[in-house]
C-alpha cells in the first residue's frame, strides 16, 4: 500500500492546498486553481471520494448539464463551465491521479 504521507507529501510539492472540513471529517480537501476534490484513506492509500469539481464556498462544484450547456453546481449555486475552466479541472484530475500512483515522481510543475 502505497504511503499516505509520501502522497500527500508529493501533493503538496506539486501546489496544492491541503485543506480539512468539518462536513468531511475523515478526509483530506485538495485544492488548486479553483479546483477540488477529497480525499479518503482505501486499502490502496489515499484515494478520490467522489468526482473533482469546482471548489465553491464549503461546497463541490460538481460538473452537470444544464439543457445544452455544461455548469458546475453546488446545490443552488451555479457556475458556468467554460472551456478555460474545463481544461484546469481535467489537468487538475490528471496530475492528482499521477501524484496519487505508487512510484509517481514530482515533476516539479
Amino acid at each position: 500500500m502505497p504511503d499516505p504521507a509520501e502522497q500527500l507529501q508529493r501533493i503538496y510539492l506539486a501546489r496544492f492546498d491541503l485543506q480539512t472540513f468539518d462536513r468531511f471529517p475523515k478526509c483530506v480537501g485538495v485544492v488548486r486553481d479553483g479546483c477540488i476534490a477529497l480525499l479518503v484513506l482505501g486499502t490502496e492509500g489515499l484515494q478520490v471520494l467522489g468526482t473533482p469539481g469546482w471548489h465553491m464556498g464549503e461546497a463541490i462544484g460538481v460538473l452537470v448539464e444544464r439543457g445544452s450547456r455544461q455548469v458546475f453546481q453546488a446545490k443552488a449555486e451555479i457556475l458556468e463551465a467554460t472551456p478555460e475552466r474545463l481544461e484546469i479541472l481535467g489537468r487538475f484530475r490528471a496530475d492528482l491521479r499521477r501524484l496519487l500512483t505508487p512510484g509517481a515522481e514530482h515533476s516539479g510543475g
